[in-house]
């Protein structure tokens, strides 16, 4: 009998099978926290921006409506240039945001007496604090709503930060 160093082909095949089912749990895992991760910044950023939005509603110059927090600042740049400087970074969903539409919603009516600023969330698990409306509303409370219909990031559920 001849003695033989190294593995077969069997086990070889058998460790490579069980680092891709780690692997695969693993990287599952990673991006249920990404997933989360994504959500606390955008409730940071709506918290942080909605706090000083909603103390006195802007009413953009189009008047009452929905509007993209992008075109919001880009309106209030041009006309408080003072400003212009600490408004220099535009918040923006870390999922589906880009330069020119951010998908941080700022809601408004006419009379300027109410607003709301919100996000789309991707978690679909994320408890619900704001039982009484089913979408984003000016007024509404702060809090995480369920609305009828999924939004840009998939989920039925926002993050809203209302006067």
């Amino acid at each position: 009998m001849q003695k033989r160093d190294g593995f077969t082909l069997m086990e070889v095949l058998v460790v490579v099978a069980i680092i891709g089912i780690i692997s695969t749990l693993a990287l599952v895992s990673l991006m249920a926290v990404r997933v989360r991760a994504r959500d606390v910044k955008r409730k940071a950023e709506v918290n942080q921006i909605g706090r000083l939005i909603t103390a006195s509603c802007y009413v953009p110059d189009a008047g009452g409506g929905d509007y993209d927090i992008a075109d919001l600042l880009s309106e209030m740049r041009t006309k408080y240039p003072q400003f212009a400087s600490s408004m220099a970074y535009a918040p923006r969903d870390p999922r589906t945001g880009t330069a020119t539409q951010s998908f941080y919603r700022y809601v408004v009516t006419g009379d300027g007496k109410r607003c709301a600023l919100y996000a789309n969330l991707e978690n679909g698990g994320e408890p619900v604090t704001i039982t009484n409306i089913t979408a984003p509303t000016a007024g509404g409370g702060t809090g995480v709503l369920a609305a009828t219909t999924d939004g840009w990031n998939g989920s039925p559920k926002y993050f809203q930060i209302s006067n």
